[in-house]
C-alpha cells in the first residue's frame, strides 16, 4: 500500500469539502487513459504545444545556446513526446548541451533514458531523481554552465495562486541570473472548447477521472460502486478555472478495508479532483515580474489556444 496515497485519501475524504489530488490519476491504467486523451480531437493542449515547439525550435535554440555550452533541465519530463522536437533540432545543429530530466520516479526516468538513447544515441543525458528545487539548487552550486528549465504542458495551471507564485519564486531562487525558463500555459478561449477538452464525446476523460475510484478499490480495499458516480467538469471564464469533480448519484457508504475507514456520501455530494487554470498573456507578464523573471518572448500556436513563455532570471 502506498502510505502517502492512503494518508492523502484519508485526509481528503474526511474533509468537509471532499477532495483528492489529481496527481493520483496516474497509476498504470491512468497512464494508458491519459495517453488516449492526448490523442483526442477535443484535447488541444498537447497538439498545440507540440506545434509551438516545432514552429519556434530555432528561436528557442538560439536563446539556449547563445553563450555556448548549456544545460537543458526538464521538470517532470513524462514520456518526452514534445521534448523530442527540441532535442532532435539541437542535436542536428551540433549544439554542445546536457539534457537533465528531473522526476521523483526512478522508474519513469529509467524508461525515459532508455527510450531517448535508443532514438538519440549521441545525447548527453543525465537523469536526476528527486525534488525539483533541491535538484536545481545542487546544479546551481556545482556548475557555471547556463541553464534553461523546461516546465511543459499546462501543469502550472494546476496550482493555486499562492502555490503557483511560491513555485515560480523558488524556481528563480534556485537558478542563476540570466538563466532561462520555458513554461507552458493554457490560454483563455471559447469556454465550449475548454469544456470539451475535459468532457470528450467518447468518454475517455470521464473514464480517466473515474479510474481514481478503481485505484482506491484496488490499492486501499475500498468498495466504490463506480457506476454510482458521474464525472462533472466546469469552467468559469471570469476566474479562468476549469475544475473536475466526481459526484455521488446516491446517498451511500464506502468502506476502506485497508484504512479501517468508512466514508458517508450524500446524494450529489462532490469529490473535487482538479483545478486547471487558464490565463491571458497580460497575466503572464505580471506573473513573471512578481517572481523575479524578465519576459523574453511569448510563443503561441496558430489558434492562440496555448502559450509557451520564455523568461530570464533577473
Amino acid at each position: 500500500m502506498d502510505n502517502q496515497f492512503a494518508a492523502d485519501v484519508r485526509e481528503g475524504l474526511t474533509a468537509i469539502n471532499k477532495h483528492i489530488s489529481s496527481k493520483y490519476f496516474y497509476d498504470r491504467r491512468g497512464d494508458e487513459l491519459f495517453q488516449q486523451i492526448m490523442g483526442l480531437e477535443e484535447y488541444y493542449p498537447t497538439r498545440s504545444e507540440y506545434e509551438i515547439l516545432d514552429t519556434y525550435k530555432e528561436r528557442i535554440h538560439h536563446i539556449c545556446s547563445c553563450d555556448g555550452k548549456f544545460r537543458l533541465i526538464e521538470l517532470g519530463a513524462g514520456d518526452g513526446y514534445k521534448t523530442k522536437v527540441l532535442l532532435r533540432y539541437f542535436l542536428k545543429q551540433g549544439s554542445e548541451f546536457e539534457y537533465v530530466p528531473v522526476d521523483i520516479s526512478p522508474n519513469a526516468l529509467s524508461l525515459l533514458e532508455n527510450t531517448f538513447l535508443e532514438e538519440f544515441p549521441t545525447l548527453n543525458i543525465s537523469p536526476v531523481c528527486g525534488d525539483y528545487f533541491r535538484v536545481l539548487e545542487d546544479l546551481k552550486e556545482n556548475s557555471n554552465m547556463k541553464s534553461t528549465v523546461l516546465f511543459l504542458g499546462s501543469n502550472i495551471g494546476n496550482f493555486s495562486e499562492v502555490d503557483r507564485n511560491s513555485f515560480l519564486s523558488s524556481m528563480a531562487k534556485n537558478l542563476k541570473r540570466d538563466d532561462v525558463v520555458l513554461i507552458g500555459f493554457d490560454l483563455k478561449k471559447d469556454p465550449n472548447i475548454i469544456l470539451s477538452a475535459y468532457n470528450d464525446m467518447h468518454g475517455v476523460t470521464r473514464d480517466f477521472n473515474l479510474n481514481l475510484l478503481h485505484r482506491m478499490n484496488n490499492q486501499l480495499g475500498a468498495n466504490f460502486d463506480v457506476n454510482e458516480f458521474i464525472h462533472y467538469p466546469t469552467y468559469n471564464p471570469i476566474s479562468g478555472k476549469a475544475e473536475s469533480h466526481l459526484l455521488s448519484k446516491i446517498e451511500q457508504t464506502v468502506a476502506f478495508k485497508k484504512l479501517d475507514l468508512v466514508i458517508e456520501f450524500q446524494k450529489w455530494e462532490p469529490i473535487h479532483l482538479e483545478i486547471s487554470r487558464k490565463f491571458s498573456s497580460l497575466e503572464l507578464d505580471d506573473m513573471a515580474e512578481l517572481n523575479s523573471f524578465e519576459p523574453i518572448d511569448h510563443l503561441s500556436d496558430s489558434n492562440d489556444y496555448f502559450m509557451d513563455v520564455l523568461w530570464r532570471v533577473r
